[in-house]
């Protein structure tokens, strides 16, 4: 099956007959008959009951021909767009983030970076900075923005740079003693079960965050593990339990919750962004430069 044939088969359709098609197509109606046949020769049923005059659809080929109207469409799409970016008059940037970044710098950078690159297209892709290093490689993303906690591990194919520091919070339900804290202790924080994230067998980050407050002298139970951090603030906005946060994160104006800080936890977590070395493309120098202007380094 291919292109040309799904084309030929949809004109049939749109035009009532074969030999209007081959007018519309600006070939001969042989062609049209044969690659028809192929067509349904390769699906291994008939597409029109041409028994019929004019010829009506099968059940088979209304089943086949939005589907195929639609494979069309993307096709066309596809083939403008990449064509625009070949000529220069369009560009693609994928780019990887975690989703704590929709709390903070990513918003801002995006806007920013389209008033600057209005044509060029944007892939943003939300994967865990754990998967971000495999993704640059295989070019599903040009650029990541990853958050770490404590030392991190670089390879070194990648360039590591980093945006911003920041020490992290608690996050506490609203209606709960200690939200009217100025200031949490660790061992305070343990009144309340811990809300773990994110879920993944490649992520440290959630083990990390008990060894801090583990290191602090306190001895947290988890009562919770939530696959991302909107599920873990929602958790603790339901009254749930508690969880660590970067302190960015409290821009995000939730009020069932408080965000506040410990003050015997020294647990900093890093924002970074990752490419490829080498990488000379001009767009991601840009949307480093957004990046910078949201707040970033």
């Amino acid at each position: 099956m291919n292109l040309r044939q799904i084309r030929y088969f949809c004109t049939v359709v749109e035009a009532g007959s074969a030999t209007l098609a081959a007018e519309a197509l600006f070939v001969a109606p042989t062609a049209i008959s044969m690659q028809l046949s192929q067509l349904e020769e390769h699906l291994g049923g008939e597409l029109f009951d041409r028994s019929r005059r004019p010829m009506e659809l099968t059940s088979l080929g209304k089943y086949f021909y939005p589907r195929a109207k639609e494979l069309l469409s993307h096709a066309g799409r596809l083939d403008d767009e990449t064509r625009d970016i070949a000529a220069g008059k369009r560009g693609w940037l994928g780019i990887g983030f975690v989703r704590s970044t929709t709390f903070s710098v990513l918003p801002t950078a995006v806007r920013k970076f389209r008033q600057s690159c209005p044509e060029v297209h944007l892939d943003l892709v939300e994967v865990l900075s754990e998967y971000q290093p495999e993704q640059l490689r295989e070019g599903r993303i040009d650029l990541g923005i990853a958050r770490f906690l404590g030392p991190i591990v670089k390879s070194a194919d990648l360039t590591y740079t980093v945006m911003l520091d920041e020490p992290s919070v608690a996050v506490i339900p609203i209606g709960h003693s200690l939200a009217k804290q100025k200031s949490v202790s660790a061992v305070e924080l343990t009144q309340l079960p811990f809300i773990l994230y994110p879920k993944d067998p490649r992520s440290p980050f959630g083990l990390q965050m008990l060894t801090a407050i583990q290191s602090a002298g306190a001895q947290p139970v988890v009562g919770y593990e939530a696959i991302e951090i909107h599920t873990a603030l929602a958790l603790v906005g339901a009254g749930l339990g508690t969880t660590l946060v970067g302190r960015s994160i409290a821009r995000n104006n939730r009020r069932d919750v408080k965000f506040v800080p410990v003050r015997d936890i020294e647990l900093t977590t890093t924002l970074v962004m990752i490419t490829r070395n080498g990488d000379e493309n001009k767009l991601i120098s840009s949307f480093r430069q957004a990046l910078t202007k949201s707040g970033a380094k």
